[in-house]
């Protein structure tokens, strides 16, 4: 089976650098639409869906292999070795920033820099550490969608895309969750969500941008602090928006952003 297929993964254009895109939970490669023109002159693109999410080969998904969040590292690194060239510049939102922070632990040679837009290396409360939910409240979360997916899909997406003036941005996010398989989408949230890569943090030396909304449901401000103390190579940028998504909420802040920190990076 080619990677491509896949991974339903678009490949195109050309410079001294790739960029490769990775979404988060439920989604599939067209929420970088807003971002991916500001990029597509000077650049190589990869776009991808994870196995299990969008077009990507469902046949594909082994909940052993994606058990945890290394198997999609790992179809990431061999993504970039088919196809990318160049310096790799990794942008992953939300799961994928942790997919990218373990590819860039694994093979740091491959990339240049690394950007994680709405990051959470542990969703859940520990001691001194703010994640967001308390472990109860996440059970509650992922037990709603064993239930009732979509009923789950209708009344957890407004809120995760935040964008209380733009109502069409989590009506879109409804209608991607509710396309995804059940039972998969049931799985990788609860390995997305019970995932704890705190201790990889340290590990990684890549030039990271963490780029995050100023009121985001799923990723309190204490997290990217968190991040930004814990990786030793990270800006922190904070974007004035609300919600999950701010590649498409807030689509202009977000490619400002990534341009100042690639303007800094590749050089």
């Amino acid at each position: 089976m080619s990677l491509r297929f896949r991974h339903n993964a678009n490949i195109y254009g050309s410079g001294p650098a790739t960029i490769v895109f990775g979404h988060g939970f439920g989604c599939d490669q067209t929420m970088w639409r807003f971002i991916v023109p500001a990029f597509a002159e000077r650049f190589r693109i990869i776009t991808y869906d994870l196995v299990g999410m969008g077009l990507s080969d469902l046949a594909a998904y082994d909940r052993k292999r994606y058990g945890t969040l290394h198997g999609h590292a790992d179809d990431l690194l061999e993504l970039i070795d088919a196809h990318a060239s160049g310096k790799v510049v990794f942008i992953g939102h939300s799961v994928s920033a942790m997919i990218g922070l373990l590819a860039c632990t694994r093979a740091p040679d491959r990339f240049a820099a690394q950007v994680m837009v709405s990051p959470s290396p542990c969703y859940i409360n520990d001691g001194d550490y703010v994640g967001g939910f308390n472990a109860e409240d996440m059970e509650a979360l992922l037990d709603g969608m064993d239930q009732d997916f979509l009923g789950w899909s209708v009344s957890v997406a407004p809120m995760i895309m935040g964008a209380p003036n733009r109502p069409e941005l989590s009506l879109e996010l409804i209608r991607m969750f509710s396309r995804n398989d059940v039972g998969i989408a049931r799985h990788c949230a609860r390995v997305t969500f019970l995932s704890d890569h705190r201790a990889d943090l340290p590990r990684c030396t890549v030039p990271t941008l963490l780029l995050q909304c100023s009121d985001d449901l799923l990723v309190p401000r204490e997290v990217g602090e968190y991040l930004n103390r814990n990786l030793p190579n990270s800006v922190l940028d904070v974007i004035d928006n609300v919600g999950h998504c701010p590649h498409l909420s807030a689509s202009d802040a977000s490619c400002r952003a990534i341009e100042r920190f690639l303007v800094r990076t590749l050089r």
